[in-house]
């Protein structure tokens, strides 16, 4: 996927693609909510699918993850009715959480909607949380899909049931656990079901307004008010929080979390909840910078990188686009240089950035080219996005500097001039618009004759939404990481400074002392010039804040959650 949110239009099913004959459609668990935890059958699915149908906001949210390559046309439809949804989102816009998908369209028959597009041969995927029959309760709608006489397929996911109580903490083998999906809560509840089991462990995965019924079907069935009990809120996410408490106190912690009666709930109940382990088990929120929401001003450039190795340690972020591409102001320059790329004028072509990998592509595909026009020239490249970006073309660079990725350290590899080896002199430099030329100078020192070419022009992105300016002056956001000097510039320019609370995270010095020119204080300054040097260096810096303040007896709060007023003694 690209950087923005994928937006799909409405259209009827019949526009979309080519139908297939062996089109299928899938029931595809998507696990409790760590995108992580999806299948590769289920990658696979979703990737294919032409139609897909889900019914919650977290499919939305799953459905922008980066390691997914949605179908271009791909159509999307709910099963849930838009104010079940906005009333279970796990967070507000403008806090650092993923952007969603937008929805094409609600439907109110779901089993109507899948056969009639399935009729069309077209390749249809049912997202279902958890796992498809133990979670999603969804027999009798593959059933209807199947008397409809079209395939039906199973890719089973990761049961809620199971993963949120690991994720809190709780270790569930050498215990006696029962396992209470919602349907089955719902019936038991209602006296249509069986009585829960009076000892071991009980989990129960249900809405956060069944609580009291719950705990009296619980109390009724054997069980102690006085019992150990969990309540896990948003269960396998980087806004997972577990309430400990007893049995008869589940239904005040609900009320006092806030939580949304349509909110889906994970309640654990049994000793192990408190079982002295526990501490030691509780890999998940103990993450060094698990809850933080993390803003990641952008350029064109951005990859998934950065932002998956934050989520690795917990943390959720939200790009703000920073930088937007135009062409240059008089491209004439840009289209002699293009001729003679094709006309072999030139013996190297240098990559500084992916967006001169695109401003070379799109000029060669206006005039009807491939990446077979890069034939027998020798490629350059530095940074990772340039090469991701190559490589969508089916294009390998020659040349990319071990270690740092700057112009410097790819002059310093760069090799000299030889009349009797190299046939052509000269090196095209595509190049954005405010790029030194500092790399030209240094490639003419090595005998080249190199023709470097305004290939685009950056611009300032527009502002964010106003939501998420108020985020970034008012605290909201714990962290800022900045990967460039410009993306230090533009956020200030288009969004304002950072609140002081904010922990400013920069990707080398050069970036640091941009910061520091804005009036902003550095706390974090990566070892090396890569993103994940930088997503490194800040996890570091909150893990030794956190046992700063756990050995000086204090409560751990993110830097969000900071006093407005007063300096707290650890930041």
């Amino acid at each position: 996927m690209t950087d923005e949110a994928l937006q799909p239009t409405p259209q009827s099913a019949g526009d979309l693609g080519t139908a297939s004959a062996q089109a299928r459609v899938q029931f595809v668990g998507t696990g409790p909510g760590d995108p992580n935890l999806l299948t590769l059958g289920a990658v696979d699915a979703i990737n294919r699918a032409q139609v897909i149908v889900i019914s919650c906001p977290g499919h939305r949210i799953l459905l922008g993850s980066d390691f997914l390559e949605l179908h271009s046309d791909v159509r999307i439809v709910s099963a849930g009715s838009p104010d079940e949804e906005a009333a279970v989102l796990p967070s507000q816009p403008g806090t650092g959480a993923p952007t969603p998908v937008k929805v094409a369209e609600h439907c109110a028959d779901v089993t109507a909607t899948i056969i009639d597009a399935a009729s069309q041969g077209l390749e249809v995927v049912r997202l279902v949380s958890g796992d498809p029959f133990l979670d999603g309760d969804i027999g009798a709608e593959a059933a209807a899909v199947a008397r409809a006489d079209h395939d039906v397929d199973v890719v089973p996911g990761v049961t809620g049931m199971t993963a949120v109580p690991e994720y809190a903490g709780l270790a569930l083998h050498g215990h006696d656990v029962q396992l209470i999906g919602d349907a089955a809560c719902q019936r038991d509840i209602a006296g249509r079901g069986s009585t829960w089991s009076a000892n071991g462990l009980v989990v129960v995965n249900t809405s956060a307004g069944r609580v009291k019924e719950v705990v009296k079907h619980a109390v009724a069935s054997g069980r102690n008010e006085d019992e150990p009990a969990a309540l896990i809120c948003h269960g396998a996410t980087t806004q997972q929080t577990t309430h400990t408490t007893t049995l008869g106190e589940l239904p005040q912690t609900a009320k006092s979390a806030r939580l949304a009666d349509a909110e889906l709930i994970h309640i654990a109940i049994g000793k192990v909840v408190e079982a002295p382990e526990r501490e030691q088990l509780d890999w998940y929120e103990s993450k060094p910078l698990f809850g933080w929401r993390i803003l990641i001003p952008r350029t064109r450039d951005h990859s998934a990188t950065l932002p998956s190795r934050l989520q690795s340690y917990g943390a959720h972020s939200l790009d703000v686009p920073t930088i937007s591409m135009e062409p240059p102001r008089t491209p004439q320059q840009m289209d002699k240089a293009i001729r003679g790329l094709v006309e072999g004028r030139y013996e190297w072509v240098v990559f500084t950035s992916a967006n001169a990998v695109r401003a070379v592509s799109e000029k060669l595909e206006q005039i009807g080219l491939d990446a077979r026009a890069y034939s027998g020239l020798r490629i350059a490249a530095i940074f990772e996005s340039t090469i991701n970006a190559l490589a969508e073309w089916g294009v390998r660079p020659d040349l990319v500097p071990s270690g740092e990725q700057s112009t410097r350290a790819l002059a310093a590899v760069f090799p000299a001039f030889d009349e009797a080896l190299d046939p052509i002199n000269r090196v095209f430099v595509p190049r954005a618009d405010i790029a030194t030329e500092s790399l030209s100078a240094d490639l003419s020192e090595l005998g080249w004759e190199v023709e470097d070419v305004v290939g685009y022009r950056t611009v300032r992105a527009a502002p964010p939404p106003a939501e998420t300016r108020e985020a970034i002056k008012t605290g909201k956001f714990d962290a800022v990481v900045f990967t460039s000097s410009t993306t230090v510039r533009n956020l200030v320019g288009i969004a304002g400074k950072p609140h002081k609370h904010t922990v400013v995270a920069a990707v080398g010095m050069r970036t640091a002392e941009t910061c520091r020119e804005h009036g902003l204080t550095v706390d974090v300054i990566a070892p090396e010039p890569t993103a994940l040097s930088l997503a490194d260096a800040l996890a570091d810096f909150a893990a030794k804040r956190r046992d700063d303040m756990v050995a000086k007896g204090l409560p751990v709060v993110r830097p969000s959650q900071r006093k407005r007023r007063g300096r707290h003694p650890s930041r």
